[in-house]
């Protein structure tokens, strides 16, 4: 009998180092794959392989990116909660749902807006008309404005006013905080931004303050190629010298 016990603990002691080892290949596996194919990787990857170009370098008809500073070409856009002037914001609020021994944050408002803006890149100008219906880009921007609430947390003044702006009640039925989050990310007026798309060269309707010729590039979505717009700091590759 004792003989059959013992037998049964090397069993399990070696099934044991069989299993902890693909358990922590796995865990390992599916942190890496949600780390490669996050949005902000892809976006990263994407721009990688296609050129950048000055402004006045861009070639008609060719994939190139720009990286330059953001401005409006009509009335910006105000951020929900931070009320920053921009050309494009992204924001989600999300509350923590509890079910049974386990809880997970779902997401009650996932919101993006976007404007036709302008890169300005050495006194040159880029202009990029971002359309959402139907979508002709992919982007990813720093989430870099956050705020939440929770059982001994109270909502921002800030926080409240836009809860109610889009029906979310801070409360729950016992009369306690919700355990609520809010993350928004923009692209603000004169910040440095780069943008991917394929040049085109157009004449100008109207002239432009500040910009003295009667064409201006535009980067735009064709094909397969959408528009890649991020506020992300980019790696530039140095040249070697030999």
């Amino acid at each position: 009998m004792l003989y059959i016990t013992i037998n049964m603990i090397l069993v399990t002691s070696n099934e044991l180092m069989i299993i902890i080892p693909i358990i922590v290949v796995v865990i390992g596996l599916i942190a890496f794959l949600g780390y490669y194919f996050s949005a902000k990787q892809m976006v990263l990857r994407k721009l990688s392989k296609i050129p950048l170009k000055p402004a006045t370098g861009l070639k008609t008809s060719e994939l190139t990116k720009v990286t330059g500073k953001a401005l409006h070409v009509k009335a910006p856009l105000i951020a929900p909660l931070s009320g920053r002037e921009c050309v494009f914001y992204t924001i989600k609020i999300e509350k923590r749902v509890s079910n049974g021994k386990s809880s997970h944050w779902k997401t009650v408002i996932k919101e993006e807006k976007t404007q036709e803006f302008f890169i300005s890149s050495n006194g040159d100008f880029v202009i990029v008309r971002p359309t959402q219906s139907p979508k002709n880009y992919i982007s990813y921007l720093v989430k870099d404005k956050k705020t939440s609430s929770g059982t001994f947390n109270d909502p921002t003044p800030e926080f409240e006013a836009l809860l109610r702006q889009y029906n979310i009640d801070s409360l729950n039925f016992l009369g306690f905080n919700k355990s609520l989050r809010y993350k928004e990310g923009v692209i603000e007026i004169g910040e440095q931004i780069t943008v991917s798309g394929i040049a085109k060269w157009k004449t100008l309707s109207e002239p432009i303050p500040d910009y003295h010729y009667s064409k201006i590039a535009e980067l735009v979505s064709e094909g397969k190629e959408k528009l890649i717009i991020t506020d992300l700091p980019l790696k530039i590759k140095k040249r070697s010298r030999f």
